[in-house]
């Protein structure tokens, strides 16, 4: 969220002779997700009673990601309280008062990194007023600390619970004279705060989605087909109604949406509802359910196939190209040495420990929702198009979401929620089992990469060309399936070539934990290996050197639906900031300065994603039988000027090293006549704690020059290669096919 001079802080009392705080914006042109926002209310993020007591609103999503400590940390740090003094609370969707509530592409902390800080210095800024004007003195001589001000020269101070009755009356401050505080005199952002719910999580206590309780609710299940769009053709619906605690079943049929939220995205799939009295009846019920489906053509299709079509069309002319610099053709004819490889990332499911569920109530034309959506926004458009309920007649409660990772962008389940709610009159509560979650995800897309790679006698990278087969129709690919012209090393080799080729796909894909980088990653800096082990050069100095070697001066623009991801320009891989880390990570591994035991090896990787600059090392053991034991990961982070909370930059960080290492080794969603095979965590692995390394240290190369970007997403990319890259410098063995287990490899 930009805030522009024209915004500004609108003051409010509230009982007991508090005040209110907000910043205030009468026009919002940017486009949020989910549409376009106007804030014509205030925006409210604190509150200050007449007793001290300072509460300050977490306006974003929270799923596990921090932001509900962070956001508020921002705004404490420049209204000058006490970290401990401070409650916070969780806002509902709101876009009368709140703009930008959502969560995903790690753009909580750039897009908020100003303006919360803003809210507070202008807070502080009116206490300080406030205060002046009681002592009548200048404003200049006082102070502010601890949620006091103070005058020094006469040793006098208020706290703001006193000055809040007085705050009302003042005029608001604009923007453009708020001093923001010196980085120098931070107490809060670069300090480790505990996670406000914590407590709550390790006690057990009901403050996830899943947890949600309604007087009155009754408990839903869905089934649907396991081919997507498939429709219900007969069923025993009747004899399931006799069930007992059965209050309803009826069949749903996906409704025509002439304007879908997200283009290809069904919102309400067709399929059985199923209402009880508890959770339990109403999936014992399911489980009776005899249904005959009408599967469609999508039920024709294979992970086999796909393979095998690939491997057809890699064989032939590129459908399209992407992006295309010099002459790679006659390059590898004049290149010293030439590498080929092929490598290929199945689908995978986000799989988060919460499967998906929400609560819904209609009453009275109007609908209340419970919903742990990292779209919040989408989730009410459904509800609207599928119930008519007005948008502004719809309450969303955002409540805490046990893992999202990209999956609670889709709104699906608040569709169902929804609708079940408006047949049946009374507050349901919608909850998928774990097969649900897995059968029905919008999965990471997998795909294929076929690369041609020479290095000159010098050892230079001098061409690479990639003929990139994913999925899609007609020159587009399917959602998070694409690449763009500026994926790296595209601007870094002279001459380079990116075609494309797509094939059909039924099954939904979306996005995932550091969308896109998490299978480009393994495939390019695994490649980029190769080309160093041809060219005889130390893998760290070969990426150096490739990373020094210029840019391409025409820089295209991402096209239009054809997997355009932003990797160039302003918001682009910096070339000083990763040689950055990966100096960092090479000095702190010690890197080829360890004799290591045979068997034993270190790979290195880097990778850059929605915003962050990652460089990771990895120490690998494998044994005879390719097991596989990680000794330590070493990471190496730029993500600007600050880390704002560092306790919770580091549990995110190593939570993206384990979140990578399953999809290194177990993860994959195979398709057998249309249906996903894998429906549950014993064929859908994750690492085990005894399979996790036993330390990942972190550290972050902070640059002042840059405003403060996002880890969750960054974080998790180069683990992959790093490891692959480790393992093959132990075996000499070149994996190009994940997850490794189907080339033999495990978790000693």
């Amino acid at each position: 969220m930009r805030i522009d001079r024209r915004s500004f802080l609108k003051v409010s009392a509230f009982g007991g002779g508090g005040v209110l705080l907000g910043l205030y914006a009468p026009k919002v042109n940017a486009q949020g997700r989910g549409g376009p926002q106007v804030l014509p209310d205030p925006h409210l993020f604190i509150r200050v009673a007449a007793d001290g007591t300072v509460t300050i609103v977490a306006k974003n999503p929270e799923l596990g990601q921090g932001v509900k400590n962070m956001l508020p940390m921002l705004i404490a740090e420049e209204l000058d309280v006490d970290w401990k003094s401070v409650k916070v609370e969780q806002a509902d969707f709101d876009t009368t008062k709140y703009n930008g509530q959502s969560a995903g592409g790690s753009t909580a902390t750039p897009n908020n990194w100003t303006p919360m800080r803003q809210v507070g210095a202008a807070g502080r800024a009116l206490f300080v007023t406030a205060a002046a004007q009681t002592w009548s003195v200048p404003e200049s001589e006082c102070a502010t600390a601890s949620g006091r001000v103070h005058h020094a020269a006469s040793n006098r101070s208020l706290g703001y619970g006193e000055l809040a009755a007085k705050v009302v009356s003042l005029p608001a401050p604009s923007l453009d004279s708020l001093k923001l505080k010196d980085p120098n005199d931070y107490k809060i952002i670069g300090h480790s705060t505990t996670g406000v719910a914590v407590q709550s999580i390790v006690t057990g206590k009901p403050i996830f989605a899943i947890d949600v309780t309604v007087p009155g609710m009754l408990f839903a299940a869905y089934e649907k087909c396991g081919v997507f769009g498939g429709k219900v053709a007969s069923s025993n619906i009747e004899e399931i109604k006799k069930l007992p605690g059965v209050r309803h079943a009826f069949v749903v049929e996906r409704p025509d949406i002439t304007e879908p939220i997200i283009p290809g995205d069904p919102g309400l799939e067709s399929g059985i509802a199923i209402v009880a009295d508890n959770w339990w009846l109403a999936q014992s019920a399911r489980k009776k359910l005899q249904v005959t489906w009408n599967e469609g053509p999508r039920a024709n299709q294979s992970s086999e196939v796909f393979a095998q079509r690939a491997d057809e069309m890699s064989k032939k002319s590129p459908q399209w190209t992407i992006r295309k610099d010099g002459d790679p053709d006659e390059a590898f004819k004049n290149a010293a040495k030439v590498v080929e490889g092929a490598y290929s990332y199945p689908f995978i499911a986000h799989a988060p420990l919460e499967p998906q569920g929400c609560t819904a109530h209609y009453k009275d034309g109007k609908l209340e929702i419970w919903t742990n959506s990292q779209i919040p926004g989408n989730g009410r458009r459904f509800a609207s198009q599928l119930t008519g309920v007005a948008e502004t007649d719809i309450t969303m409660h955002m409540v805490r979401g046990g893992g999202g990772f990209g999956r609670r962008l889709n709104n699906d389940y608040v569709a169902e929620a929804a609708y079940i709610a408006k047949e049946v009159g009374v507050p349901v509560k919608l909850l998928w089992s774990r097969e649900d979650d897995m059968a029905h995800d919008y999965y990471r897309p997998g795909g294929f990469q076929y690369l041609k790679g020479g290095v000159d006698a010098s050892g230079k990278l001098v061409a690479w060309r990639n003929h990139f087969i994913s999925y899609g129709d007609s020159e587009r690919f399917v959602a998070s399936g694409g690449m763009g012209p500026t994926e790296f090393p595209q601007r870094f080799i002279p001459n380079y070539a990116l075609h494309a080729s797509v094939q059909p796909l039924g099954i939904r894909t979306g996005a995932l934990r550091a969308p896109s980088s998490n299978a480009f990653a393994f495939v390019i800096q695994q490649f980029i290996d190769e080309l160093a082990h041809a060219a005889g050069k130390d893998p760290v100095q070969f990426r150096l050197e490739l990373l020094s070697s210029g840019i391409v001066p025409t820089e295209p623009a991402p096209q239009a639906g054809r997997g355009g991801r932003g990797g160039g320009g302003p918001a682009g891989l910096n070339a000083d900031r990763m040689k950055g880390v990966l100096n960092l990570v090479a000095e702190k591994s010690g890197w080829g300065k360890r004799t290591l035991p045979k068997g034993t090896a270190m790979g290195v990787a880097f990778h850059f994603s929605h915003m962050g600059h990652f460089a990771h090392v990895a120490e690998v053991k494998v044994d005879a039988a390719n097991k596989v034991k990680i000794n330590k990961i070493w990471v190496a982070a730029d993500v600007g000027s600050h880390i704002i909370n560092p306790r919770a930059a580091d549990n995110i960080c190593q939570g993206g090293v384990i979140d990578g290492l399953s999809e290194l080794m177990d993860q994959e969603i195979t398709v057998e006549k249309g249906r996903v095979v894998q429906t549950n965590y014993d064929k859908h692995k994750m690492v085990r704690l005894a399979q996790a390394p036993p330390e990942i240290e972190i550290h972050y190369l902070l640059n002042k020059d840059f405003s403060p970007t996002g880890l969750g997403e960054p974080a998790l990319p180069p683990v992959l290669p790093a490891v692959a890259n480790a393992i093959f410098g132990a075996t000499g063995k070149r994996i190009r096919t994940l997850p490794l287990s189907k080339s033999g490899f495990s978790w000693a």
